[in-house]
């Protein structure tokens, strides 16, 4: 497991500087995601041309964990299919619930500094707002 450091330094990073807090006007799928616990409440939206996610953004607020999480989930699906997203949703998910294998875990990337939050149960819902979020609106779409 990475550092405690290395996983301040990106949650922190994505948290002040997201990249992928923004409106995006020519998004076909729009989603709100809301954590009624503590009030995290996000707008994913995203751009998806022949079931390939070629660009996403989210606006909305929250705790850090959720902001970073959104912005990390959205680095890692933007440029994928949406079975590829799915998939990702799916393993992210099981690192949250700790049944990820370490294969799995270097498939989500950046994404996987997030694994310590499955021992935060008050946090947990914060980390997949973003990913829950992208699940329902791809679901949905098929």
């Amino acid at each position: 497991m990475q550092n405690k450091t290395f996983y301040n330094e990106i949650l922190t990073e994505h948290n002040l500087h997201p990249e992928h807090k923004h409106a995006l006007d020519d998004a076909n799928l729009v989603l709100e995601g809301v954590n009624p616990s503590c009030g995290d409440d996000i707008w994913l939206k995203l751009k998806v041309e022949n079931d390939i996610v070629v660009d996403g953004a989210f606006e909305g607020d929250g705790c850090a964990i959720s902001q970073a999480s959104a912005d990390i989930m959205l680095d890692l699906v933007i440029g994928k299919t949406k079975d590829e997203a799915l998939k990702l949703a799916d393993l992210f998910l099981k690192m949250i619930k700790g049944t990820v294998t370490d294969e799995e875990l270097e498939e989500l990337e950046e994404a996987s500094v997030l694994q310590d939050i499955s021992h935060m149960p008050a946090r947990v819902k914060c980390a997949v707002l973003g990913w829950h979020t992208m699940q329902e609106m791809l679901d949905e779409k098929d």
